[in-house]
């Protein structure tokens, strides 16, 4: 979360021309005018228009359809996309239901502080009146609880976009402690981000993998100057090549 450094608050969102042969005008309809279009070319982009316009519905419908009744993915209770984490599910006002990556694609994972403890996460988390929480939160001692499904779009980044496209990932802690940060907590939060990285086929680097601080419009600083990201990154990169 890391707002400013304080607190576990988060910011809540296109046939001839008419001068053919001998000066003559053939006086048939769709005779292109002087320096106009001809009725081929306005033809011909007619369609283009007519083909952008498909490619954005379908785009759209690709969104949607499976929204419709019936179309949803199967879903189990309680099931897992990071195996070994614990399931304690955050309450459906602090998420928006999707069918990740079919409608929207991910390719970013945002690391976040809790500000705060493991138990104060989970707590705000399935709070409906807190207006925000991560896919998974990660304590000191490297446990792992998901709280919210890889497929649906969590209220963790402050940004739709940046929401839609990413997953979140906390970190029990505060950013003015670097004590905070064990090796437990690096460790298993790399394991993460690299099962993440693999299934998603996201590069493992700074650009796919991002602070909160650096989310577009965000008034938050963590994960803070004490963040080791150079450790991070070579953990990650470490735990990525043994999954293969």
């Amino acid at each position: 979360m890391g707002n400013k450094g304080t607190g576990t608050g988060k910011a809540k969102s296109t046939g001839k021309g008419g001068s053919g042969g001998k000066g003559k005008s053939t006086g048939k309809s769709g005779d292109k005018a002087k320096g106009g279009p001809g009725r081929r070319a306005v033809l011909i982009g007619g369609a283009a228009v007519g083909v952008g316009t498909v490619v954005v519905a379908h785009d759209a419908l690709a969104r949607l359809w499976w929204r419709l009744p019936g179309m949803q993915k199967k879903r189990v209770e309680g099931e897992l996309d990071h195996k070994g984490a614990e399931w304690t599910a955050a309450s459906r006002a602090n998420l928006r239901r999707a069918d990740r990556p079919d409608d929207y694609v991910v390719d970013r994972i945002v690391i976040h502080v809790v500000q705060g403890s493991y138990a104060s996460a989970l707590r705000v988390f399935k709070d409906p009146g807190h207006g925000a929480a991560a896919h998974y939160v990660v304590r000191k001692d490297g446990h792992v609880a998901q709280l919210v499904r890889e497929l649906d779009v969590a209220f963790h980044a402050g940004n739709r976009s940046m929401n839609e496209r990413s997953i979140g990932i906390e970190h029990e802690g505060f950013v003015d402690r670097p004590q905070d940060f064990t090796p437990a907590m690096y460790e298993a939060s790399a394991r993460l981000s690299a099962d993440i990285c693999k299934r998603y086929g996201i590069p493992v680097d700074r650009e796919h993998i991002i602070g909160h601080v650096e989310v577009p419009g965000t008034d938050h600083t963590d994960p803070g100057p004490h963040w080791d990201w150079p450790r991070y990154l070579k953990l990650v990169r470490a735990a990525r090549t043994k999954l293969g």
